[in-house]
C-alpha cells in the first residue's frame, strides 16, 4: 500500500506551525489576545501532529521486520548521504511518545508561562521536529543533524523559562551532551571511511572489523551514556530537572533521555556486535552501579524534582541492563521500560509542577496531608507512583520484570544485584508519597490549596489510562516491538564466535572475563 510521506509530514509540520505562530501580531495593548491565539494555534498544530501519528502506528504492520513508511531521497550526493527515513517496531513507539508528550507539555504551560510566550511555544514545536527526526532517520549523518539539533530548544528552555540557576544547568547539560556528540561524530565517520556509507541499514549489514568496532564503540558509548544518562556521567540531569520548567521536565525525562537507548539499540548493537558482547560486563556492571548508587542518591533527597531526576538515572539503568542482555526479553524489556518511564516520569513531573504552581516551592518538608484537600490528586500521584516502583498491573512492572528476566539469562550475579533497585525504588517513592500526601499537615498553605482543575485533569487522566491499559495489555507493544529486537538478537546468534569468546556444550555463547560472563 502506498502512503503520503508521512514521516517528512510530521518532522516539517511542526516546523511550519512555529513560523505560523512566530507570524501571530497584535497592536499594542493586545498582548492577552495575542498569547491566547498563540497558545491556541500551537495547541492545534500539535494535536494536528499527534494525528498524523496515530495514523502511522494504526497503519503499521507488526508482522513486517523490515523499515516501513520509507522515505529515500538523495541529498548531498556527491558523499553518498541522502535523506533516508523509515520506522520500526522500535523507532515507531519513540516518535509515538514524541508526538504525545508535546500536547501535554504546551498545556501544562498554559498558565505557569506568563513571559515570552510565543518564543516558548515556538521552542516546543521545534524541539518536537527534531525529536520525530531522531527516531526516523536511516542515514547516520541525517540522524546526527536531528540529534545534535534537540540540543538548541532544550537548551533556550532551560536556559530562559528556567529558576534560578537556569543559566548554570543550561550549561552544563549542553556542554555534557556536546562533548559525547563530537566522539559519535568522529564514530560516524569512521564507519563512513570503512564502509563507504552512511546508510545505516547498510552499515548494520556491513560490519567493520573486530577491532576497529572496539574504537568506534567506544566513540558511540560516550555519546549515548552521557544522553542517557548512565553513571558516572549523569550528574547534569538533576541540575537541569531542576531549573527546567514543568514541561521542560517532561520532555527531558519523556523523550530526550531515550534517546541514548535508542542509539544503542540502533547503532551500538547491530553495527558493533562484537565490540558490544566484548564490552558488555563493563555496561552491565556500571548499570548495577547507577541502580543501586543513585536509588540511595534519591531516599535523601528534599527537593522533589530532584528525587524523580535520581529516579530516572536508576530506571535507565534497567534499560541497559536489558539491552546488554542480548537475549529477547531483555531486548523487548529495555524498550518497553524506555516507553513506560517516559509516560510515568513526565506524569510524575506534572504532579510536581501541580503542587510547585501553588506553592512555589519543591520542598518535601512544605507540604503533608494533601489526602485531606487534594483527593483526586493523591490518587493520581499514587498510581504513578505505585507504577514507578513497578507494581504488577502497571506499566512500570512489565519493562523492570522482562529487562531483569533477561539480565538473569546473561549472569545471575549482576541481576541479583540490580534487583536490589526494585526494593530501593519502593523505598524512595513510598517515603516521597507518605510525606507529601499523608504527612502531617502543618504548613496552613499547603493545606489550602485547591484539588486539580479541569486542564490539570485533561493532563493527567490519558497518563493515568495509558499506564495501567500498557500494564494489562503490554502485548499492545510487544507485537510490534518484538519482530524489530528479534533482529538484533538475530544478529548475537548467527555470527562467527570471536577468539574472547567460548561455546559452551548447549551452544550458548559466552564471554570470559575477570569479573563476569554475558551469555545468549
Amino acid at each position: 500500500m502506498n502512503f503520503p510521506p508521512v514521516l517528512s509530514i510530521m518532522i516539517f509540520l511542526p516546523l511550519i506551525c512555529a513560523i505560523m505562530v512566530a507570524m501571530v501580531r497584535g497592536e499594542k495593548g493586545d498582548e492577552a489576545i495575542v498569547e491566547k491565539n498563540v497558545k491556541h494555534l500551537s495547541l492545534f498544530s500539535s494535536l494536528f501532529v499527534l494525528a498524523f501519528g496515530i495514523f502511522t502506528y494504526q497503519n503499521y504492520d507488526a508482522t513486517i521486520t523490515d523499515f516501513q513508511f520509507v522515505e529515500n531521497y538523495e541529498w548531498l550526493a556527491s558523499l553518498g548521504i541522502n535523506y533516508h527515513l523509515g520506522i520500526d517496531g522500535i523507532s515507531l513507539y519513540f516518535v509515538m511518545l514524541s508526538v504525545f508528550l508535546t500536547p501535554i507539555c504546551i498545556l501544562a504551560s498554559w498558565t505557569s508561562v506568563k513571559k515570552r510566550v510565543k518564543e516558548y511555544m515556538i521552542a516546543f514545536l521545534v524541539l518536537e521536529s527534531f525529536m520525530i527526526g531522531t527516531f526516523v532517520a536511516l542515514d547516520s549523518i541525517l540522524f546526527y543533524v536531528f540529534f545534535e539539533a534537540v540540543l538548541i530548544p532544550m537548551f533556550l528552555i532551560i536556559g530562559i523559562w528556567g529558576g534560578a540557576r537556569r543559566v548554570y544547568a543550561s550549561y552544563k547539560f549542553f556542554l555534557y551532551t556536546l562533548f559525547g556528540s563530537v566522539l559519535l561524530l568522529l564514530g560516524l565517520l569512521t564507519l563512513f571511511s570503512q564502509v563507504g556509507t552512511t546508510d545505516i541499514p547498510s552499515l548494520i549489514a556491513n560490519p567493520v572489523d573486530a577491532g576497529l568496532q572496539k574504537w568506534v564503540w567506544l566513540a558511540f558509548f560516550v555519546s549515548f551514556a552521557v544522553k542517557m544518562p548512565m553513571w558516572p556521567v549523569h550528574t547534569w540531569l538533576p541540575d537541569a530537572h531542576v531549573e527546567a520548567p514543568t514541561a521542560g521536565s517532561v520532555v527531558l525525562a519523556g523523550v530526550l533521555l531515550k534517546m541514548g537507548g535508542y542509539g544503542f539499540l540502533r547503532f551500538s548493537l547491530p553495527m558493533l556486535p562484537d565490540a558490544s558482547i566484548y564490552f558488555a560486563p563493563l555496561v552491565m556492571w556500571l548499570s548495577v552501579i547507577a541502580i543501586i548508587y543513585t536509588s540511595l542518591v534519591a531516599l535523601v533527597q528534599e527537593d522533589m524534582k530532584k528525587l524523580i531526576a535520581y529516579s530516572s538515572v536508576a530506571h535507565m539503568g534497567f534499560v541497559t541492563l536489558g539491552i546488554f542482555s542480548f537475549t529477547q526479553q531483555g531486548l523487548d524489556g529495555a524498550v518497553f521500560q524506555m516507553i513506560s518511564h517516559g509516560v510515568i516520569s513526565a506524569a510524575l513531573f506534572l504532579c510536581v509542577g501541580v503542587v510547585y504552581n501553588r506553592l512555589h516551592t519543591r520542598d518535601i518538608s512544605r507540604y503533608g496531608g494533601l489526602v485531606n484537600n487534594m483527593p483526586i490528586y493523591a490518587t493520581m500521584f499514587m498510581i504513578f507512583m505505585l507504577a514507578s516502583v513497578g507494581l504488577p498491573g502497571t506499566s512500570g512492572f512489565i519493562g523492570e520484570f522482562l529487562s531483569l528476566l533477561g539480565a538473569f539469562q546473561a549472569n545471575i550475579l549482576i541481576a541479583t544485584f540490580a534487583t536490589t533497585g526494585v526494593i530501593f525504588g519502593a523505598a524512595y517513592m513510598l517515603l516521597l508519597y507518605r510525606r507529601v500526601v499523608f504527612g502531617p499537615q502543618g504548613n496552613k498553605d499547603a493545606a489550602q490549596m485547591s484539588d486539580l482543575d479541569s486542564i490539570e485533569k485533561a493532563i493527567l487522566a490519558p497518563l493515568v489510562i495509558l499506564v495501567i491499559y500498557l500494564g494489562v495489555f503490554p502485548n499492545t507493544v510487544l507485537e510490534k516491538v518484538t519482530p524489530a529486537t528479534s533482529q538484533i538478537v538475530f544478529v548475537y546468534q548467527d555470527r562467527n564466535v570471536p577468539d574472547d569468546m567460548v561455546e559452551n556444550s548447549d551452544g550458548i555463547i559466552e564471554v570470559e572475563t575477570q569479573d563476569a560472563s554475558v551469555s545468549e
